[in-house]
């Protein structure tokens, strides 16, 4: 016997040959004796509707056509007081960094937050109430100042966000057309902003 006829007669012995079956649900069976499977229907499930928010008019794909002087800029609580830490002027460093005129917004949730700080944020509340930062309602309840900032932000594309909080740039970044403004190397810089020439250079 050759050497591929004794590994043919290894494998056999091996390996039996399975027996070939049909399932029960096979159409070859007939109808009596074959398993149907119903198909379980769900009633309770609803489709689901997905929502797209609508884009704002004022942009022209990622450019803002409504941001031009004077700029409109909201404030946030520790961006006053990392500009007091570095004793900086808000208004005129914001002017020395855009080259034009600067309106600073505060709303009430903001001047809340550091009425609840105390007297340690004595010098930023002053700051706040100053006659050239302008006040503005909310009529959210609760003093959080990041969701009202960022809900105004949206709706409102004239303005932008001055602030050093991380998690807040972070959530501003998702915003299309809308600026940052925080401090970087003892000066305000300006991000997501073309005409901004006063930005230093990173």
């Amino acid at each position: 016997m050759t050497k591929t006829k004794k590994s043919k007669k290894i494998l056999n012995k091996q390996f039996a040959v399975m027996k070939k079956t049909i399932k029960p649900t096979d159409t070859r069976i007939k109808e009596e004796k074959r398993t149907i499977i119903k198909k379980k229907i769900n009633e309770n499930k609803t489709v689901a509707v997905r929502q797209v928010a609508q884009t704002s008019s004022a942009l022209f794909f990622q450019f803002n056509t409504q941001l031009g002087p004077p700029y409109h800029i909201l404030v946030d609580t520790n961006f006053i007081s990392f500009s007091i830490k570095y004793k900086m002027d808000v208004v005129q460093n914001m002017m020395d960094c855009l080259y034009a005129k600067c309106i600073p917004y505060v709303t009430d949730c903001i001047v809340g937050e550091l009425e609840k700080l105390g007297q340690k944020y004595r010098i930023a509340l002053k700051i706040v109430k100053d006659p050239r930062f302008q006040r503005i309602q909310c009529m959210h309840p609760g003093t959080y100042a990041d969701d009202c900032l960022v809900q105004r932000v949206t709706q409102h594309k004239c303005y932008i966000v001055a602030t050093c909080d991380r998690d807040l740039k972070r959530r501003i970044r998702k915003i299309p057309g809308v600026p940052l403004m925080y401090i970087a190397q003892r000066r305000y810089t300006i991000e997501r902003m073309p005409d901004a020439y006063g930005a230093p250079k990173k």
